[in-house]
Parts: C-alpha cells; structure tokens; sequence
C-alpha cells in the first residue's frame, strides 16, 4: 500500500536545519558559529537567500552552469553561506572552500534530518 509522503512542516524544516547548522559548524574548522540562537538566525536567513536571490543567480548563470555540468552551482551555494556569515553576527566563514565546504555538508546533514522525520511520520502512520 502506497502512503503519499507528505512534507515536513516549516517548524520541523527549521529545526531540523538549525541542527544542521550548527553541527555543520561543529564539524568544519573554517566555520564558527557562536551560540545555538545564532544557529537559528542562520537558517532562517539561508532560507531566506535560497527563496529569494539564489533563484536569480542561477538563471542569469545557466550558460556557465551548463558549461561546467552543473558545478557551479556550487559555487552559487558557496557565494550564499558566506553572504549570510556578512549578515548573520556569530557566524563567521574563513574562506571560499570553507564556505564550499559548509553548503556540501549543511545540505547532506539537513536533508538527513528532514528525511529522518518521513520516515518516523510513515512508521506512526502504518502502526
């Protein structure tokens, strides 16, 4: 039996990305983030950036996004994170590749948590 998965709640995205965040920060030397709340203002800024002025990056990028297979856009996530280390107090990314770096690992990390969550709801739901 098929049961639509349905998508996690913005209350649950942010947690699960705040975690992400501030595990992220936890793991890469480049990346320092100062206290949990600052983990918070973080997510809430990213997904601001990622709704908002990734999507025209990306467009106005495509020619170059096609040339290199779709790598750059790691770049534009990059260019991104350290966008929000100038906007968000606490959080500070060294560099380039730390901030390279830190879009990779927050992305696999809050995609787990996020997938995590699924896979609990279905559980509940087949029991």
């Amino acid at each position: 039996m098929n049961i639509p998965t349905q998508r996690p709640s913005w209350g649950v995205r942010l947690i699960a990305r705040t975690l992400a965040a501030f595990g992220t920060a936890w793991l890469l030397p480049g990346v320092d983030l100062d206290q949990f709340t600052t983990a918070i203002w973080l997510s809430v800024v990213l997904a601001l950036l990622n709704s908002t002025i990734k999507p025209l990056l990306v467009i106005f990028t495509i020619p170059l996004t096609v040339v290199t297979f779709g790598l750059f856009l790691l770049v534009i996530n990059a260019g991104v994170v350290l966008l929000a280390s100038d906007w968000v107090d606490g959080f500070t990314v060294v560099g380039f590749w730390s901030a390279l770096a830190f879009s990779v690992v927050y992305s696999a990390l809050s995609s787990m948590l996020e997938g995590q969550w699924k896979v609990r709801v279905q559980g509940a739901r087949r029991g």
